[in-house]
């Protein structure tokens, strides 16, 4: 079953940034998930990281858009568009298509799923499969899925929370939460504007999260304090105003224990003696949410079960994806059942 010269490739579709492993190689590319689109012609004007500086910046009749909402697609044709120009910027435009292996959200509908494989197709795959992004991360994270031991991952991205126990290959329990980064982000804009009275973007928010963004209250003040800009809704004048890592905690605080109630339901369905291998091998936490200060501690003291971070938190979901294109076979298998 050799193809010669094939570049098949594993996809990471993320809310917030797409990867994209090729067989072989490994990861070639990494860029958020933003499309620019001009609103008169309907034209592509940029993608990746080129679209994401337009964000808050654009013109009138150029938007900046996200096509992912919450792990799954809310702009089909954009979406579509977008990964042929990752497709063909990762292996360049060759004659013979690539299959695809993409990852999607473990709660997502089978029409969602359909809509993953067909925008796939659509951007030019040969056929696409699709894999959960729990149990990609799983493989990514380097943990033994195919054992007779459970493991459990938490894998924080930008639209969603996956929480899944996996063992012998498959996912025995999980849940899907719709509060993550994006969330995160979310809440700050909304903390900001009812405590400061001001108004401040998401890319904004985004970069006090990563700054000084911590899980917990009581740990935030280590972390200081830091200025941000934004425009001031009393005398509508641009303003510059110091915030400290403690509102930031406390605004988050919310998402926070939305991420935990999902890990204790998990952990309650498990069975006993998967719930045994947990509180022997921890917990592995992926996804840009890893990085979050003290969220592995916050979790740990919540749960009483150890947790640690993965190597390489953001990567885990594609290297996972791009790991299962060995087996691609197995899931053209299925996909023909």
């Amino acid at each position: 079953m050799f193809r010669f010269g094939n570049k098949d490739i594993g996809i990471d579709l993320g809310t917030a940034n797409t990867n994209v492993y090729v067989a072989g190689k490994g990861i070639v590319l990494r860029e958020p998930s933003v499309v620019a689109k001009d609103t008169v012609t309907g034209e592509i004007v940029a993608v990746g990281e080129d679209a994401r500086n337009m964000i808050g910046r654009t013109p009138g009749s150029i938007v900046a858009i996200r096509p992912m909402k919450n792990g799954v697609i809310a702009d089909y044709d954009t979406t579509a568009a977008m990964m042929k120009y990752y497709i063909e910027k990762a292996i360049g435009k060759t004659t013979s298509k690539p299959f695809v292996m993409i990852c999607v959200p473990s709660g997502v509908t089978e029409v969602e799923k359909r809509a993953v494989v067909d925008a796939t197709r659509m951007a030019g795959a040969k056929d696409a499969f699709i894999i959960e992004e729990p149990f990609a991360a799983a493989i990514g994270a380097g943990l033994p899925v195919m054992d007779p031991t459970g493991s459990m991952v938490v894998d924080i991205g930008g639209g969603t929370t996956d929480v899944a126990t996996i063992a012998l290959g498959g996912i025995v329990s999980s849940r899907s939460i719709r509060l993550a980064g994006d969330r995160m982000d979310d809440v700050i804009i909304h903390y900001v504007r009812k405590k400061f009275n001001l108004l401040i973007g998401e890319r904004t928010a985004e970069q006090i999260k990563i700054q000084i963004g911590c899980a917990s209250i009581e740990k935030a003040a280590e972390y200081g304090v830091m200025d941000i800009r934004g425009r001031d809704l009393l005398t509508g004048l641009p303003q510059t105003i110091e915030i400290s890592a403690v509102d930031i905690a406390e605004a988050i605080q919310e998402v926070v224990e939305g991420i935990i109630v999902a890990v204790r339901e998990t952990l309650e369905e498990t069975s006993p003696e998967i719930s045994a291998d947990v509180i022997d091998h921890g917990i592995v936490l992926t996804g840009g949410g890893a990085l979050l200060k003290n969220m592995g501690d916050v979790i740990a003291e919540e749960t009483d079960v150890p947790v640690f971070v993965a190597n390489e938190p953001l990567d885990c979901v594609a290297l996972g994806t791009g790991e299962s294109l060995k087996h691609i076979d197995i899931y053209k298998k299925r996909a023909n059942r």
